[in-house]
């Protein structure tokens, strides 16, 4: 690998609860708007958790042939849409590039789960005869990187990683790690997700780990609060256009920042659960530190993974502890989005480290709403409620998924 080769963001798209563009996702997140309400495409009543973070859009606006559209499950759709947005924000075309140099990783953590239902149901109720035959394909996680390449004609390297909620910054950074060895220019890397679905929520619901705040829908999602009980679902995509610093000025691309820093590491711990002490994240942050050439005091802003679980938030606030030591708590600015977005699963990387773009860009760390009573045990500045103006060169996203996977981003100012 050369360390010489540089990584910059120069596109970002975002579908999302609080908006499919990057104004008025950015004026939600600093005024501290919750996208979360009751579900509206199917009937709540049956589940315990009836509220999420629905995003809205018409597939139609980005395939250009709309049978395409209706022939991939809605997570597909959703991560053509965020791809079709970075390329846009990135003026990026395989007219004006080497399409073999140019590559997409935007993975999905949980796949095509609407059409794994729809499909069931159709084979138990009118047998084997109606399955369509696009099932297999519309399911799989890997279709919505195949259909963003066939669409845009990028051939470069195309792939998915599949490891949960961590899913967008495990393809993010890997695609980091490809550009970095030489092996691609640009890639598109990201996620995309949509269970928000009978067996979401059922499944989820039945872990006991959704809020049943139905009443309250906005003041659901609480991160690092005391009264917390659990997650909100949400769905969306994130994906960002990285490129290779000379590749993006001899085309002159606009660059937001470079991406500096990458770490990933496992708990080793338990199949959802994450391990108490938080020594897998705390190794995540450190190894993207060291690959980012920065120290600690250099974070002015940290994009926790804090979903709102009881367990969770504690063991990240654990684990920043560990990893950054006592500047954990004297000076270190840490929130949590998802208490706007809800918890968009494999798509919640993306869609906060476009957050934390924003943020470094605008001198303004966005807030964890419905911080009212902090939890004891999590005693850091989560940024409670109303946004803050800062300067910030450096930030951190973090992203973990069940089964112990650990992901963190390290982004820093582009300095020339």
């Amino acid at each position: 690998m050369s360390s010489e080769r540089r990584v910059v963001i120069t596109g970002i798209g975002v579908v999302s609860p609080l908006g499919n563009d990057l104004p008025t996702f950015w004026d939600n997140l600093v005024h501290g708007r919750s996208g979360i309400g009751r579900i509206s495409h199917l009937d709540p009543e049956p589940f315990a958790c009836q509220i999420a973070g629905q995003s809205t859009f018409d597939p139609k606006d980005y395939f250009n042939d709309f049978k395409d559209a209706r022939r991939a499950d809605r997570y597909a759709q959703l991560a053509m849409a965020g791809s079709k947005l970075a390329v846009k924000d990135a003026d990026l075309s395989a007219n004006a590039v080497d399409p073999t140099r140019v590559g997409i990783m935007v993975g999905s953590g949980i796949g095509g789960l609407g059409t794994f239902e729809d499909q069931h149901a159709a084979l138990l109720q009118k047998g084997v005869s109606r399955v369509s035959p696009f099932t297999i394909p519309m399911m799989i996680s890997n279709i919505g990187s195949g259909m963003i390449s066939i669409d845009l004609g990028f051939q470069g390297p195309n792939m998915v990683i599949v490891t949960a909620c961590a899913t967008s910054n495990h393809n993010i950074g890997e695609a980091w790690r490809i550009i970095k060895f030489g092996d691609a220019d640009a890639m598109l890397a990201g996620g995309a997700e949509a269970s928000i679905r009978p067996m979401g929520l059922a499944g989820f619901s039945n872990m006991r780990a959704l809020s049943t705040r139905n009443d309250e829908p906005e003041r659901a999602s609480r991160p690092f609060d005391r009264d917390r009980d659990g997650f909100v679902m949400g769905e969306g995509a994130g994906v960002v256009v990285l490129e290779e610093l000379e590749h993006a000025k001899k085309r002159g691309a606009r660059i937001y920042c470079e991406l500096a820093g990458y770490g990933c590491s496992a708990d080793a711990y338990h199949l959802s659960a994450p391990s108490p002490d938080g020594s897998g994240p705390a190794a995540a942050m450190a190894i993207s530190l060291r690959h980012a050439r920065l120290d600690p005091t250099a974070i002015g802003y940290l994009n926790a993974h804090a979903t709102s679980t009881g367990l969770g938030d504690i063991s990240e606030t654990n684990s920043i502890k560990k990893a950054f030591g006592s500047f954990a708590k004297n000076g270190l600015l840490i929130s949590s989005t998802k208490s706007m977005t809800g918890h968009l699963l494999g798509a919640a990387g993306g869609v906060e480290l476009a957050a934390t773009v924003l943020a470094m860009q605008n001198g303004i760390a966005p807030p964890t709403i419905n911080l009212e009573n902090p939890d004891p045990e999590c005693d850091l500045d989560y940024i409670p409620n109303v946004a803050r103006e800062v300067k910030i060169t450096a930030a951190m996203s973090n992203s973990f998924g069940f089964g112990g996977h650990n992901a963190t981003l390290v982004v820093r100012a582009f300095t020339g």
